[in-house]
């Protein structure tokens, strides 16, 4: 008796593992989409025989240009700036950019250090730690860059850009200045504005109003 129990379960056990071995069908599905999911990586090799980002193209296979869809919000982030960056030789949208305000609120001090030092990070190469344009791509003249990048305490033009016309420059670029919008969130480009804003206010007071606030700092 006991070896017949034996050789049951000797042979139980090699059908349970002969039908595990070497099985790759999953079965049937009722809908194979949802077994199968058609999602695609947006940095793997694109497959032509199955997706085409030729709009035109697109009759019998997936059309996927690896785009988000328009208007998409990363979590976490900010809403997308409303302006579309001007074309070659037009300043519409620069212009219109000076009447978006801020949206972040006064920072707080921990944040007031990260801007800072989101600034020097990505803008004091060139435009110096002073925020005086002597950063060290220009050096004094005797760095990489012949001309000196903006002064953005000392420049009358810059120095009175409104918050949204600066974050409009840090997100497209102008001139010989690239664009920080892939370097940078939202979120932080309106934190280094807010913080670029902060010494360009310190710097445009008067002596008298510096030296008084001056005082009341050392007095505390």
């Amino acid at each position: 008796m006991k070896k017949f129990v034996i050789i049951i379960a000797v042979i139980t056990g090699g059908l349970l593992l002969s039908s595990c071995r070497g099985k790759r069908s999953t079965g049937r599905f009722y809908m194979p989409d949802m077994a199968y999911s058609r999602a695609y990586e947006t940095y793997a090799a694109l497959d032509s025989s199955k997706f085409t980002n030729d709009p035109t193209q697109a009759d019998g296979k997936i059309y996927y240009d690896r785009m988000p869809v328009p208007g998409t919000v990363a979590r976490g982030e900010m809403p997308e700036f409303p302006l579309a960056m001007d074309k070659m030789g037009d300043t519409v949208n620069y212009v219109a950019a000076g009447n978006i305000p801020n949206p972040l609120a006064p920072l707080n001090s921990a944040d007031s250090i990260e801007a800072a030092r989101l600034y020097l990070v990505n803008c004091g190469i060139c435009h110096g730690d002073k925020l005086d344009g002597n950063g060290p791509l220009y050096n004094g003249g005797n760095g990489p860059f012949a001309a000196a990048p903006k002064n953005l305490v000392g420049d009358p033009v810059v120095s009175k850009m409104p918050d949204g016309r600066m974050f409009y420059v840090t997100t497209y670029g102008i001139r010989s200045m690239g664009s920080y919008a892939s370097q940078l969130t939202s979120k932080q480009r309106w934190m280094i504005v807010h913080f670029v804003k902060g010494r360009q206010t310190a710097a445009n007071k008067p002596a008298a109003t510096q030296a008084a606030d001056s005082s009341a700092i050392a007095k505390k």
